[in-house]
């Protein structure tokens, strides 16, 4: 009986588990933000450790720090670049200024052919050139029209239907303005620029005018001249009949 006790009472105590007993707590103390308790030396060596070795960037700079700055970032080849964009301008007896839609490369490609094939070049520059460009000359004016994706196209005559008759099969190509003779132009006014005769038309014309002029003034001066023979002819043929 005794052994059966002992064995029933194992068994029991293997079956029962015992569980720890929890007891819950609320921190009540408030946490110092301003004042942050120092972290643990092993904490705090780790986080020596990992900070980063580069600089934090300057948050306020000076007007003249960032004018140095702006110093040093110059790119000698966009000054190349400007001086070009001021040839063109310069050298271009006409220059269209367009808005550029997304376009593949080929089409774009296919304009700047066809463009060249009658003489006239198609280019693409930066906002920051083209401000360069332009900086303190007479095309500062065309500015505004670059603060968007563009392209130019410079002729060094002033075929503009024809500009307008390439480009009007691309419509990725929209018209914003152009110069003509030195002068800027709107859209409206380059396309009615378009519509005048052309320049060897204007000079037959100014000839015809000229000639006609010329010859009229040529017979009222003569005018005189030719009554006074006339009248000296009959007068000698008179004379010459009276003896």
């Amino acid at each position: 009986m005794r052994n059966m006790a002992q064995l029933i009472k194992r068994d029991i105590l293997q079956l029962w588990h015992a569980t720890p007993l929890l007891q819950f707590q609320r921190f009540r103390g408030k946490i110092n933000i301003q004042r942050p308790r120092k972290p643990h030396y092993d904490r705090a060596l780790v986080a020596a450790v990992t900070q980063p070795q580069y600089p934090e960037p300057i948050k306020t700079v000076t007007c003249f720090e960032k004018r140095h700055r702006q110093l040093q970032i110059e790119n000698p080849y966009n000054d190349i670049i400007a001086r070009e964009v001021r040839n063109w301008l310069d050298h271009s007896s006409m220059v269209a200024i367009f808005h550029l839609n997304s376009i593949k490369a080929d089409e774009i490609f296919d304009v700047r052919v066809q463009l060249h094939k009658q003489g006239m070049h198609l280019k693409s520059y930066g906002q920051k050139i083209v401000s360069k460009a332009v900086e303190g000359s007479r095309y500062e004016a065309i500015l505004p029209l670059f603060d968007s994706q563009h392209c130019i196209v410079f002729a060094p005559h002033q075929k503009v239907g024809l500009l307008l008759r390439l480009t009007r099969k691309v419509p990725q190509m929209i018209l914003l303005a152009g110069i003509v003779d030195n002068t800027l132009l709107s859209r409206k006014d380059f396309m009615a620029y378009a519509q005048l005769p052309g320049i060897q038309t204007a000079q037959a014309e100014l000839v015809n005018t000229l000639n006609i002029s010329a010859r009229s003034m040529v017979q009222n001066l003569e005018a005189h001249q030719n009554n006074f023979v006339s009248i000296l002819e009959h007068y000698v043929k008179f004379e010459e009949g009276e003896k």
